[in-house]
This record gives structure tokens, sequence and C-alpha cells, in this order.
């Protein structure tokens, strides 16, 4: 890996923690999460324009990823509203992939190697030392099972985002399409269950759930270009540094509360997932 694809996947790892940190950010993080989702749809339509077209058999999973997407924002908007940035973000990105593995390794035909069972171990150390931290400071403990709801839809969006990709003969416009639906699910079933007025008014509101919209798509297409140039575990490993970025900049920026236990915690997380890449 050349130094310049090291520094772009950082700076997506970066992106990534930074659009989470632009919804904890806003006063409303439903509203913020909506208006997310309404520009990701001409994002992805721009997208699609500029790619081949997905083959039909893809599209029952782009429906499915859609609707586990909003499940995904629904439980992660909920979890910032009960708890930190630097506490939610760890166990949420930290959990899915031991989800995925653990799946995997039951229901489908992937095998698991030593090493993934280690980094599972490793991984369930560091969330459970991260969920501990909620008792011991006296957070709110709804935030957990947000938390891990976001990551059990994570995990499952996961999967099947990587058998439709495969099923469609174009990943690039595959994804484009899954933010399409995500966009308009998420947002018409807030309006369903909030009303009208879950639709931000302010600009400030729509500045800031821009950028993350557009942060969100930058995270993801560095990380695609990378993986065309550089070992894709090397770059999915490397992904992941944006669990300690979020953890600095919920404690930096927000001025969140960084313990030792926390920080202990946030560099398990970290080393438990490097390992479940490589």
């Amino acid at each position: 890996m050349t130094l310049g694809i090291f520094l772009a996947v950082l700076g997506a790892a970066f992106l990534h923690a930074l659009w989470n940190a632009l919804i904890k950010l806003g006063t409303s993080k439903v509203g913020g999460m909506v208006i997310l989702s309404i520009v990701e749809v001409p994002i992805g339509l721009a997208v699609v324009m500029l790619t081949p077209a997905i083959d039909p058999a893809a599209i029952p999973w782009v429906i499915a990823a859609g609707c586990t997407h909003f499940a995904y924002k629904f439980f992660l908007t909920y979890a910032y509203d009960r708890g930190d940035l630097s506490r939610v973000y760890p166990i949420a990105r930290g959990a899915a992939p031991m989800i995925v593995a653990l799946v995997g390794a039951g229901f489908l035909a992937d095998a698991v190697s030593t090493q993934e069972y280690i980094a599972i171990s490793v991984l369930a150390a560091g969330i459970l030392l991260m969920a501990r931290g909620v008792f011991t400071s006296g957070e709110d403990r709804k935030l957990l099972p947000f938390a891990l709801g976001s990551a059990c839809a994570t995990a499952t969006y996961t999967l099947i985002d990587g058998m439709g990709a495969r099923v469609s003969g174009s990943p690039a416009a595959y994804v484009a399409w899954v933010f399409v639906a995500d966009g308009i699910f998420f947002t018409l079933g807030m309006l369903a269950l909030r009303g009208r007025e879950v639709i931000p008014r302010n600009w400030h509101a729509w500045r800031m759930g821009s950028v993350a919209s557009a942060a969100s798509y930058g995270a993801y297409a560095v990380s695609i270009w990378a993986m065309t140039t550089a070992p894709i575990a090397v770059v999915a490993a490397l992904r992941e540094t944006s669990i300690l970025f979020a953890v600095l900049i919920g404690w930096l920026v927000f001025g969140e509360r960084m313990t030792g236990e926390k920080a202990v915690a946030a560099m398990i997380i970290v080393a438990g997932v490097i390992l479940m890449r490589l």
C-alpha cells in the first residue's frame, strides 16, 4: 500500500466518524438523519446515471438492503439520543463484524479460521468493557440495546450487500440504488412515525445533514477505490481506525468524558476488528 492510498483510507475512516459526529451534533438527531437520507437520493441517482445498469435479479436485494438500512439508522439515531459518540460508535461499529462472523459460521458455507475466533473473543472483551462503562459512569443504559440493534442491522445489511453486489453485475450501481432506497425508506418511515415536523426547517440543520450525507458517500467511495488498488483486507482493517477518530471527536469536540477504561476498550475493539479483517 502506497503512502497516498494509506492517507486516503485514513481520510475515509475520518469521514465515516465525521458524519456520525455531525448527526450527533444536531439538536434533533432524527431530523439530521432524515436530511442525510433525503440528500442520499440525488447522490445515488447521480451515480446510477454514470454506471452500468444492474441485473434485475438484484432488485430484491436492493429493497432488502434499504429496509435494513432503515433499521440501522433508526437504532443509531436513538442510541445517539441517549449516549456519547465515544460510547455508542465503538459498540455499534465493533459489534457488527463480530455478528457477521458468528452468523457466517453458523449459517453460511464460509469457514471461520482460528484467527477469526480469536478476533471474536477480543471484540467481545472490548465491547463488554465499553458496555461496563455505561453502568459504572451512571450513563443512560438504554443506549446499549439501541447501539447493539444498530450493530445487528449493520451486520445484516453487510451480508445482504455482499450477496446483492455479486448478483447485480455492477457493484457501484448496486450501492447507488441502495443509497436511493435507503434515503426514500428512512424519510418516508420517519414521516409516517413522526409527521412532517420531523423535517427540520432551519438552514443550519440542512447544512449539517447535507455535509454528513456527502461525507457518508465519500467514506464509502474512497474505500472502494482503495480496494481496487491495494489489498482488500488491509484497506478494510485500516478503515476501522474510524472508531478511534469517533472517540477523539467525542472527547475533543463534544467534551465527552474520557476515562482510561473507555480508551482501553476502544483500543481493544479496534485490535479485534483489525484481527477480523486481516
